[in-house]
């Protein structure tokens, strides 16, 4: 971010970036503690590659959300940066 951005730039900029955080926070809590422990029973009667589901989402599937989630995350703020750099070039 350029330091010639004013204040209510700097603070939109951050509440949009703290909304994107607990946004994606909010889905890989949900995916990592419910999947893999809540609603485990519900999930396990469901197979997935012959494995059942709550074990495959304990095991392995949050951490593909957690890294699709990432990937959310860099293009949510490359766009909010190109945004707001955007308008602060003048």
């Amino acid at each position: 971010m350029s330091s010639s951005l004013t204040p209510e730039a700097r603070a939109r900029y951050w509440r949009k970036n703290l909304s994107w955080l607990g946004g994606l926070l909010a889905v890989w809590f949900i995916v990592s503690y419910g999947c893999g422990i809540l609603f485990v029973d519900q999930l396990d009667k469901i197979k997935l590659g012959g494995v059942p589901l709550g074990f495959w989402f304990a095991q392995q599937g949050s951490i593909y959300v957690f890294v699709v989630l990432i990937a959310i995350y860099v293009v949510a703020m490359n766009r909010l940066d190109r945004k707001l750099l955007g308008e602060n070039s003048d």
